[in-house]
């Protein structure tokens, strides 16, 4: 993964991710590099494999759907928001079979084959993530000092 700053206000990077990366680590680690509370990202490129999830309200679980094929990035897109201090990347994603057909979900994980372009925007206050109880998941907290 390489990475360059392409604009100072708002902080923005390029971040290109190489055959073999996995994502999210990869995403996660830069975030803590840099120091990033809340930001916004958006990316194309392509995956050898990948791990969908799907949401289950009753189970709070997420169903996991492998897709272990080539596939095209259609869209792809996220936030980092702190948890505990902890950076935490929240994504989405839309992916193009060879077949035409396409597939998505939340990210779980994913390895790139044979790149992925990624560009970060970071907003100008940090914003935290509080575990919600009825859902089991862990949700932005829009508070009066975020």
């Amino acid at each position: 993964m390489k990475s360059k700053a392409i604009n100072e206000k708002p902080k923005t990077f390029a971040i290109v991710f190489e055959k073999g990366d996995e994502v999210l680590e990869g995403l996660k680690r830069f975030a803590r590099e840099e120091q990033l509370g809340a930001s916004q990202f958006t990316a194309i490129g392509a995956f050898s494999e990948v791990l969908l999830g799907f949401f289950n309200f009753e189970k709070r679980d997420y169903k996991r759907i492998p897709v272990n094929e080539q596939v095209e990035v259609l869209s792809l897109i996220g936030d980092v928001a702190l948890e505990d201090g902890d950076p935490k990347i929240h994504a989405h994603v839309v992916l193009g079979k060879s077949d035409g057909t396409a597939c998505g979900g939340h990210l779980l994980e994913a390895f790139v084959r044979p790149t992925l372009e990624l560009i970060l925007t970071e907003s100008p206050k940090h914003l935290q993530r509080v575990m919600d109880d009825e859902t089991g998941l862990a949700l932005i907290e829009l508070g009066q000092d975020n």
